[in-house]
């Protein structure tokens, strides 16, 4: 088996899964006052946050190139690969999981799959880095497929966001009726549902109390088994590691990482956004 693994800007990979030869990442362009941008290419995190900042609008993302994806597809078999995996962002937020299904059985010889993660940023990232280390093991396709099935179902994320803006006018949090947190001093605590869609899972009155409650959340959920738990932030380095260090004094874990939300998900979250996300290790 040849694996070829494909994913999007989206996901938060460490430097050394981007050097991988069976890496593949789609980029998904952000635009910010009527100029297009990709991170990592014409644009870094910071920089995305300081020209949001600026913009009279909030940005918006595209999906990621559908005839970009194909065009990878149609040169994997040449190259020798026999297997793809796709990991995309959650169908949740994006079109493009539903768009690429019919690609599935288009390439002769090529066996795909493009299981629909239900999440993105970080969570996804592992997903990565997981199937790499899987692949190492010697597993077979059918057997990382289980595997990062098992990840998806046990996998979230419990977000805090400044203000509900970015979310509600990019149409990306299902249940807006929370657009009254805004009015009522209320620090909703949003997550990915098992359908990985971005919804309030509870309401709390100040931003102490629901950051108290985002340890107790991720710390019950984790309680039993072996999880990857990552502090997820939109330009808030010191939330970020004020969020770390409670998890580490409430016994929630000693191994925890700190990443960032990078353009795509910062179009939706805004900055001052914080996240929990927890992944079992398979």
């Amino acid at each position: 088996m040849k694996l070829a693994v494909i994913t999007d800007s989206s996901a938060f990979l460490q430097a050394e899964t981007l050097r991988k030869e069976d890496l593949f990442v789609l980029d998904i362009p952000v635009n910010i006052d009527g100029q297009e941008y990709v991170e990592g290419v014409n644009l870094t995190a910071q920089e995305f946050y300081e020209k949001m900042a600026r913009s009279s609008e909030l940005p918006k993302t595209s999906q990621p190139s559908i005839a970009k994806l194909d065009e990878i597809l149609s040169s994997l078999k040449e190259k020798g690969y026999t297997h793809v995996l796709g990991l995309f962002l959650s169908s949740g937020i994006s079109g493009f999981h539903q768009n690429i299904q019919y690609m599935t059985d288009e390439f002769e010889g090529l066996r795909i799959a493009f299981p629909d993660t239900r999440i993105t940023s970080a969570p996804l990232g592992f997903m990565v880095e997981s199937v790499f280390q899987w692949v190492e093991q010697g597993d077979d396709f059918e057997s990382i497929l289980e595997k990062v099935t098992e990840q998806i179902e046990h996998t979230s994320a419990f977000i805090m966001v400044d203000d509900l803006d970015h979310l509600v006018k990019g149409g990306r949090l299902s249940n807006g009726a929370a657009i009254l947190g805004n009015l009522l001093s209320i620090k909703p605590i949003l997550y990915f549902n098992d359908q990985g869609v971005i919804e309030v899972y509870e309401k709390v009155r100040t931003e102490k109390k629901a950051t108290k409650r985002l340890v107790e959340i991720v710390k019950e959920a984790t309680s039993n088994g072996n999880y990857r738990i990552t502090v997820i932030h939109g330009n808030a380095p010191q939330k970020a590691a004020d969020l770390r260090q409670l998890l580490i004094d409430g016994g929630v874990a000693t191994d925890i990482s700190i990443a960032t939300f990078g353009s795509v998900i910062g179009t939706h979250l805004g900055e001052g956004s914080i996240a929990l996300s927890y992944t079992p290790i398979v």
